[in-house]
């Protein structure tokens, strides 16, 4: 797969829907208010369970530039014609009242993938399963340096927030299902010999110790004094960095607004011996998954 399918810098494009932007291209829709844009690309991947499919598009002039990024696509008929490596032309439409704030429709396929050419392996779990994390430190939400051997002899799951992050299907998104997978590990004292949960935060110049104390218990819920096997930590920027490397995340600071970082998702489970066994890309995941993911790392069966 096109090593930048997952280099999706989504948080520019719904930052762009959010305050109205467009384009000379864009039409409005009177019953929503939806904008309207043509659209063309190439279909990098297809995920018909959750009926959307990653693109490589082309630039739409005066609202996003190209990139490859997934779409939903509602229409039932396209999940089987549409198949990697096909170009289609499209509708983009823009309504963030809706559940899906964009989508793909009227769908058109202007060239089918090559049936001779042999397609590239789609490795949802990139190249990191199996391999050992190296011994990155950091400083959690109590001001402790930690460091991910401390974690060895448990399953421990790992994602990617920054605390003023706005987007409800991003860092929100990804402190709920912790925060929700917590409780659940919290109340049961066998879960809790065996798992951990660690959010790292990309935002070292604003995310204290402090403030992502805070941030955590607030997700706990109103009376919580403690986090329990849920830790919040951050680091220097270039050990920041090194370890988003590591995951295959990508973020940047929006050069049109210094308080908001541009960032892809990426949620990770490390087994009791320190090995990548499970990498989440985007934001399609579950609490509950992702607790049977740790109990696959431990060894245990079922929910």
């Amino acid at each position: 797969m096109n090593r930048f399918v997952f280099f999706v810098l989504v948080s520019i494009f719904l930052a762009c829907i959010n305050s109205g932007c467009g384009g000379p291209s864009a039409t409005a829709n009177s019953p929503s208010n939806a904008k309207r844009y043509d659209f063309k690309g190439k279909v990098v991947a297809v995920d018909k369970a959750n009926k959307r499919a990653t693109i490589d598009h082309e630039a739409i002039p005066g609202f996003m530039e190209a990139m490859t990024m997934e779409f939903p696509i509602h229409e039932d008929w396209v999940w089987d014609e549409l198949h990697p490596g096909a170009e289609i032309q499209a509708e983009l439409v823009i309504d963030s009242s809706a559940k899906d704030p964009f989508w793909l429709e009227k769908i058109g396929i202007v060239a089918i993938a090559d049936p001779n050419k042999p397609q590239p392996p789609i490795n949802e779990n990139f190249a990191q399963i199996g391999n050992p994390v190296p011994g990155f430190v950091l400083t959690n939400q109590d001001g402790k340096r930690i460091s991910f051997k401390d974690f060895r002899g448990k399953a421990v799951a790992v994602t990617f927030i920054y605390a003023r992050c706005p987007l409800p299907d991003f860092c929100i998104r990804m402190s709920t299902n912790f925060s929700d997978a917590a409780h659940k590990i919290n109340d049961s004292p066998e879960l809790k010999s065996q798992m951990a949960l660690l959010t790292i935060s990309f935002d070292p110049e604003n995310d204290t110790p402090a403030k992502l104390r805070s941030y955590g218990l607030g997700y706990m819920g109103k009376d919580a004094t403690e986090l329990g096997v849920w830790q919040l930590a951050t680091a220097s920027d270039t050990e920041i960095r090194k370890i988003a490397d590591f995951f295959g995340l990508r973020y940047e600071v929006d050069p049109n607004d210094k308080t908001k970082i541009n960032h892809s998702l990426r949620t990770a489970v490390i087994g009791p011996d320190g090995k990548v066994t499970k990498i989440f890309a985007g934001n399609n995941w579950t609490t509950a998954q992702l607790l049977d993911a740790l109990k696959k790392a431990t060894g245990a069966q079922g929910n």
